[in-house]
């Protein structure tokens, strides 16, 4: 664990670089008073985050590890909960939050950079309100093959249900971007 790093990460890089070509101009890890966004273009006051699949409880990626169960779960808990009091905060500062997953960068990289120019160019937002999370995993079945998710909304942090699913541990196909 000591290896996962925070900042520099294989999908920032890649969205920093096609932003970079577009000729979007950013700031890397500017300080707020809600923590570091990933990207933070300062005069419109957008943040951008780009929130690991397994840290961070994406809905269609998250898988719990089988072992120190109440340890990740008590984790996972912390880092939504930070996400949403980040994303408030900065929100009632007047920011405008952007986040995507990391498999949205590495799957469709050009439409992740075209969304963030467009924001920063028009304003004009058109991310999905409600962002669930997974915040807690219950096996069903002996085995640990059938899970029951739960899932939360980032923005106003009402429970958003469950749904029980079979343990999938693929990861997405990464897409290499034209040089």
């Amino acid at each position: 664990m000591a290896r996962i790093k925070g900042r520099n990460t294989a999908p920032e890089l890649l969205l920093r670089r096609l932003l970079w070509r577009r000729g979007v101009r950013y700031r890397l890890h500017y300080r707020t008073s809600a923590g570091r966004p990933d990207l933070a273009f300062v005069g419109a006051r957008i943040a951008v985050f780009i929130d690991g699949c397994f840290w961070h409880g994406c809905p269609e990626h998250y898988v719990p590890p089988r072992s120190s169960t109440e340890f990740w779960s008590t984790k996972l808990r912390g880092n939504v909960e930070r996400d949403q009091r980040q994303t408030a905060r900065l929100e009632a500062e007047g920011w405008t939050v952007l986040r995507f997953w990391e498999h949205e960068v590495f799957e469709e990289p050009e439409r992740v950079a075209l969304e963030i120019h467009g924001v920063v160019t028009t304003g004009e937002l058109r991310r999905p309100t409600a962002q669930p999370r997974v915040v807690r995993v219950e096996s069903l079945d002996p085995c640990g093959n059938v899970e029951r998710r739960y899932l939360r909304s980032l923005r106003d942090d009402r429970d958003l249900g469950s749904e029980v699913r079979e343990r999938r541990t693929g990861k997405w196909k990464r897409r290499r971007p034209p040089d």
